[in-house]
C-alpha cells in the first residue's frame, strides 16, 4: 500500500506503528547533546529500532559507531556504519556472519569466557581480520560477565596473546537499575565502587582497559557519575515507552512511539475494543509502579490495555468519562517500545496528524540463509 506523503492517520490500516519525528528529534539531539557535555562518547543501542535510517540519524548527531546484538544486525548496520560492537558473547555459527563483514568495518566484540575468546581468535585468524575485544564484567545485573577481576585479567591476558585479537576494554550493562533516576544513589554508588575496583586491578596488572563502556536508558542521564565511564550504550532512549516515562527516565512527551489502532467495538459497557492485541503490543508487564495494563494512550495516559488476546486489546474506561466510537483511532504507547518495534516490518514517520515518510524495520528477524540438510523429507 502507498501512502502519500501528508495523508491522515485515517489512510493507514491498523494496527501499524507511528514514530512523531518532531519527538524523535528531540531524543536524538538530547542524548547527543548530553555525550558532549560530559565527554562521554555515544555508542547507542540498535536494539530498539532496528532500522539504519535511525542509526544514520544516531551517526548524524555525533555517535561514535553502534551496538548491535546479533550477527544479522551486524550485517544489516554494516551499511551505514564502520564501527560497530557486537555486546552480546559470540560463539559457534555466528562467527562466520561475523568474519564476513565488510573489511572496512572495525569489529569489537564483548564476552566473558576462555571458549569464546578461544573461537573468536580462531574465526578471526582464519578471515585474516582484527577483531577489537572488550572484556564483559558483572557489575550487578547477574546476566553476563565475569565477576571476579582475577578473571577479569586472565581474559584479557589470553585476548592479548591470540593475534589478530586486540584487547581494547572492559563493557558492563547496569540493567539492574531501574529505579526512578533520583533513587538510584545507592546503587549507582556500589556499581562505581565494583567498577573502580576492577579498572585498577586491571590497571596493576598491566591491562588498562582503553575503554570503559557501559550504559543504559534508565541510568543515561546519570552515566557521567559513573567513575571511569568512557562510552555508554542506551537503547531505548531513542523512541521510549511506557517503562521509561514510569520510571522518571523520560517525559510521557518525550514518547516518540506509538502504536496506532481502531475501535472495533464498544458493545460491553466501561470498555471499548481495538484491533491491537498483544501480536501488536507485545505482552511485557510495566515494570513501574503498580505495573498495570499493557500500554496507555498517547493522548489519555489514564486510560490502559487492560486485557488482550492475540488481536484484541481491551481499553479500560472506568477512570475516564471519555466515550470513543467504533472507528476511532487511538495510539497507544507499549510497555517495551523494543518488542514491539521488532513486530512491525515498516514505521510511519508523522508529523502532527498526518504521515509525512516511512522507514523499513529492516534489521528485524535472523536473517538465517536457508540450510539444506540431507537426508530429511
Amino acid at each position: 500500500m502507498i501512502i502519500p506523503v501528508g495523508a491522515p492517520f485515517s489512510a493507514l490500516e491498523t494496527p501499524c506503528a507511528l514514530v512523531d519525528l518532531d519527538r524523535l528529534e528531540g531524543n536524538l539531539a538530547g542524548m547527543a547533546a548530553y555525550a558532549a557535555r560530559e565527554g562521554l562518547s555515544l555508542r547507542p543501542h540498535i536494539k530498539t529500532h532496528k532500522a539504519t535510517r535511525v542509526a544514520a540519524a544516531q551517526l548524524a548527531h555525533g555517535a561514535v559507531g553502534l551496538t548491535i546484538a546479533t550477527p544479522a544486525e551486524a550485517q544489516v548496520m554494516s551499511a551505514v556504519c564502520g564501527d560497530l560492537l557486537l555486546a552480546y558473547p559470540a560463539v559457534g555459527p555466528k562467527l562466520g556472519k561475523l568474519m564476513a563483514l565488510p573489511e572496512s568495518v572495525r569489529l569489537t566484540v564483548s564476552l566473558d569466557s576462555a571458549r569464546a575468546v578461544e573461537e573468536l581468535a580462531a574465526a578471526a585468524k582464519a578471515a585474516g581480520r582484527t577483531v577489537r575485544v572488550y572484556v564483559e564484567l558483572d557489575v550487578g545485573m547477574h546476566r553476563v560477565g565475569v565477576t571476579a577481576w582475577d578473571d577479569a585479567i586472565a581474559l584479557a591476558r589470553l585476548v592479548t596473546e591470540r593475534a589478530p585479537l586486540e584487547y581494547a576494554g572492559i563493557a558492563f550493562y547496569p540493567g539492574h537499575i531501574r529505579e526512578e533516576p533520583a533513587s538510584q544513589d545507592a546503587k549507582l554508588a556500589a556499581l562505581g565502587v565494583a567498577l573502580r575496583s576492577a579498572i585498577d586491578a586491571l590497571t596493576d596488572a598491566g591491562f588498562a582497559p582503553g575503554v570503559v563502556s557501559g550504559g543504559s536508558t534508565p541510568t543515561v542521564w546519570r552515566t557521567h557519575e559513573i567513575d571511569g565511564v568512557t562510552e555508554f550504550r542506551p537503547g531505548t532512549y531513542v523512541y521510549n515507552d511506557r517503562t521509561t516515562a514510569e520510571i522518571g527516565a523520560c517525559a510521557w512527551e518525550d514518547c516518540a512511539f506509538s502504536v496506532l489502532a481502531t475501535v472495533v467495538s464498544t458493545s460491553v459497557p466501561g470498555q471499548a475494543v481495538i484491533d491491537a492485541g498483544a501480536k501488536a503490543l507485545g505482552r511485557e508487564p510495566l515494570r513501574g509502579a503498580d505495573g498495570e495494563g499493557w500500554g496507555a494512550l498517547l493522548d489519555r495516559p489514564d486510560v490502559v490495555v487492560s486485557r488482550m488476546s492475540e488481536e484484541h486489546g481491551i481499553l479500560d474506561l472506568s477512570r475516564t468519562d471519555w466515550r470513543p466510537q467504533v472507528g476511532d483511532l487511538v495510539r497507544v504507547v507499549p510497555n517495551h517500545v523494543c518488542i514491539v518495534v521488532h513486530l512491525n516490518d515498516v514505521i510511519y514517520g508523522v508529523r502532527g496528524d498526518r504521515v509525512e515518510t516511512s522507514w523499513p524495520v529492516d534489521a528485524r528477524g535472523r536473517a538465517h540463509p536457508a540450510v539444506a540438510v540431507e537426508g530429511v523429507a
